[in-house]
């Protein structure tokens, strides 16, 4: 497992039960409401500083996810995907990667295809059975709860760059 995370260099996520706790808050306004995780987010800034590259792929659209992904810096946003493997296989291509440099955060049967693909498939500890089943790594948060960070961590640990990472914290 701990080799599989040290080659990624690109990590997927799907939001709705991953980036967030899948729960989905619809006012009366039309407003749309998701509770993202600071630490997942925190997570992601500290990926991007070691040169880990990071995606979205969710089949819903939404402006709060627009609007996260910028706050984060995650340059790779595909909402309203029906088709999610088609959508991962375009992303592939056009940042030429291989599979196997590629890690996905899933936690719902539509996530499957990815995960079968991708060197490092992540089912979150509320997923699907199915999902876990798949999975290389299941995390021990859950989707929303801190399971992003989680992987993250994994990842960078992998890699050896833990330490360079938390240089920037003990000052």
């Amino acid at each position: 497992m701990l080799d599989r995370a040290k080659r990624v260099k690109l990590l997927i996520m799907d939001v709705d039960g991953v980036m967030t706790d899948g729960r989905i808050v619809l006012d009366g306004e039309g407003n749309e409401w998701k509770f993202f995780n600071v630490k997942d987010g925190h997570g992601i800034v500290m990926l991007h500083r070691i040169g880990v590259e990071t995606a979205i792929i969710t089949g819903r659209t939404s402006k709060v996810v627009e609007r996260r992904a910028r706050e984060l810096g995650i340059k790779h946003v595909f909402q309203g995907a029906h088709n999610k493997l088609e959508v991962y296989e375009k992303l592939k291509l056009s940042l030429g990667l291989s599979d196997e440099e590629i890690a996905y955060i899933g936690d719902d049967v539509v996530d499957m295809p990815i995960m079968k693909r991708v060197g490092f498939a992540v089912a979150v500890q509320d997923a699907h059975p199915e999902v876990k089943r798949i999975a290389h790594y299941v995390t021990e948060k859950e989707g929303g709860r801190g399971a992003v960070r989680e992987v993250v961590e994994l990842i960078i640990r992998a890699k050896g760059l833990w330490d360079k990472v938390m240089e920037r914290y003990k000052r």
